[in-house]
């Protein structure tokens, strides 16, 4: 093999296994800031056990929101249905938090209960995320919930069918 000819084989390897290393790291970075979507008979079920941080979704429990004096500090229960799971929050909450509301928390689990960074409460329009539909959806047909506008089990409609 002539000397150019080795020149250029080795710099395309080098261009190569760079490009590979990069990629790597790409999908690792990006892999590491995923937050899943669990509910909590989910997470009791051990299915977010090895994720370090994810997403909570339910409905905040009647009766459940408790707000410690002095601090900013609130702890409140989010249920599906069929678990319930203790969720601390230290920050200001949304202004449509509530009991009986549903909520999406992100954060992790940390001695026993969840303990979030992030707290989203649903709002009145009519879009939710597909993902979330989905869940309340099943949930919603399980304990037989009937949507009162309509008189059938409650669903969401995705961007493309509000438009």
């Amino acid at each position: 093999m002539n000397p150019v000819r080795k020149r250029r084989l080795i710099i395309a390897s080098l261009v190569l296994a760079a490009g590979l290393v990069a990629g790597t790291l790409v999908v690792m970075a990006l892999g590491s800031n995923l937050a899943y979507l669990y509910t909590p008979v989910e997470v009791l079920a051990g299915e977010a056990a090895d994720r370090a941080s994810f997403r909570l979704g339910g409905m905040v429990k009647d009766g459940s929101v408790e707000r410690v004096e002095g601090t900013l500090e609130t702890r409140f229960v989010v249920t599906d249905g069929d678990a319930d799971m203790l969720v601390s929050y230290t920050g200001i909450l949304p202004d449509l938090f509530r009991d009986a509301q549903s909520v999406i928390a992100t954060g992790s689990m940390q001695n026993g209960h969840f303990v979030a960074t992030e707290v989203l409460a649903k709002h009145d329009e009519t879009y939710m995320p597909r993902e979330v539909a989905d869940k309340m959806e099943a949930a919603h047909k399980k304990h037989n919930v009937v949507d009162d506008e309509s008189g059938s089990s409650a669903t969401a409609v995705s961007s493309e069918e509000a438009l």
